[in-house]
């Protein structure tokens, strides 16, 4: 079963969440935890949550995801940056327990001048700090595109920072195939991608895929988003993904530049390439 869905919108709530993305033909989704620009975050409802639970049960969800803001920065030169970091990941963790057993994904930040190794050594420490053993949630870091001074542009980078996380079974990373593309990893070549990905971190840690196609030619670092096959990737190197047998029980989420109906449309056409 192909497990395919889209980013959504967490204004009306958890429930009417899963019901649009049964309507638009997804058995998964993502969303943002609170503003992606900012920091406000509305109150849980435990009986919209609740009911959230039952449909994912219901219908046969993959694990659905939770997106990180994108000002969440935990390799911030700045104390006050990082503080937030900190607190708004916590927040989060405790937020998802309403709806355990789901992924929490977040773009693992800049050293903005500091250098990679100081960056990754902040992550780290913030990790061994908000981690807990109790929780149900996994924690995913995003492959990144290398803009600027962004850490985990490679596979070594993403292998560094969860070999110094102490409670690695509350981790794992969700591949963005654009941005591994505008990184430097060629999607033809997908068989040793995924040999180097297994090699440097392990595939078992590879918990979700996030599927675009992108605007930018290979090795770019600029990360710009494309509808599938309206881009350098496109639609056939797509299917491959979803085919391919390491990935094709993953989770895989659209985030491409598209409105519900643009969404729907593209879950049905990557359902159709997809072979059971």
């Amino acid at each position: 079963m192909l497990y395919i869905g889209c980013h959504l919108s967490s204004s009306n709530g958890f429930q009417a969440m899963g019901k649009q993305a049964l309507s638009i033909g997804a058995n998964t989704f993502q969303f943002f935890t609170r503003n992606p620009r900012g920091s406000k975050a509305k109150e849980i409802d435990p009986q919209d949550a609740a009911a959230l639970v039952t449909l994912l049960k219901e219908h046969h969800f993959a694990p659905i995801i939770a997106h990180a803001p994108y000002t969440l920065n935990p390799a911030s030169a700045d104390t006050k940056t990082r503080e937030f970091a900190w607190l708004t990941m916590q927040d989060d963790l405790r937020r998802m327990e309403y709806v355990p057993g789901n992924l929490y994904n977040f773009h693992p930040g800049s050293h903005v001048g500091q250098g990679t190794q100081t960056g990754i050594a902040l992550i780290q420490r913030m990790l061994n700090k908000i981690l807990t053993p109790q929780q149900h949630t996994t924690v995913l870091l995003e492959t990144m595109a290398g803009k600027g001074s962004e850490i985990g542009r490679t596979f070594d980078e993403l292998a560094t920072i969860l070999d110094g996380v102490q409670l690695t079974d509350k981790m794992g990373v969700c591949l963005d195939t654009c941005h591994i593309h505008d990184a430097g990893y060629s999607i033809t070549k997908l068989d040793d991608v995924l040999t180097e990905f297994d090699k440097k971190i392990g595939l078992s840690r590879l918990k979700a895929v996030h599927l675009n196609d992108s605007l930018n030619s290979l090795g770019s670092h600029k990360d710009r988003h494309a509808v599938i096959g309206g881009g350098q990737i496109g639609t056939d190197l797509l299917s491959a993904v979803i085919n391919h047998p390491a990935l094709k029980q993953l989770p895989f989420c659209l985030e491409t530049p598209n409105d519900l109906d643009g969404y729907a449309r593209e879950i049905k056409l990557l359902r159709s390439l997809y072979r059971d």
